[in-house]
């Protein structure tokens, strides 16, 4: 597939990208081989061949939601690096 200057002009625009006109030509030579090498696996036959809807075939190992006996303070500040009173002090990070 053919790609001109228009083109990539707006793909830029679609992608929000800036695209300084020095290295255009570059962009047109490597989107051109990625399409060609997209159109050969368009010759590959897919026939019978289920979409892959993601890369792995594991299935998520849920647990059941169990009611527990929630975390004092006591319990929950023990090995908190620095505490004040009932709140963990962490470092500042707004003005």
């Amino acid at each position: 597939m053919k790609i001109d200057h228009q083109t990539l002009e707006k793909i830029a625009h679609l992608a929000r990208l800036e695209i300084h006109p020095d290295k255009a030509d570059g962009y047109i030579k490597d989107m051109e081989e990625i399409l060609t090498w997209v159109e050969k696996l368009n010759e590959l036959d897919t026939e019978g061949v289920e979409p892959l809807t993601n890369m792995s075939f594991e299935e998520n190992a849920l647990r059941e939601d169990v009611k527990k006996e929630p975390l004092d303070h006591e319990r929950a500040l023990k090995n908190a690096p620095k505490k004040d009173d009932d709140y963990f002090r962490v470092p500042k990070v707004l003005d």
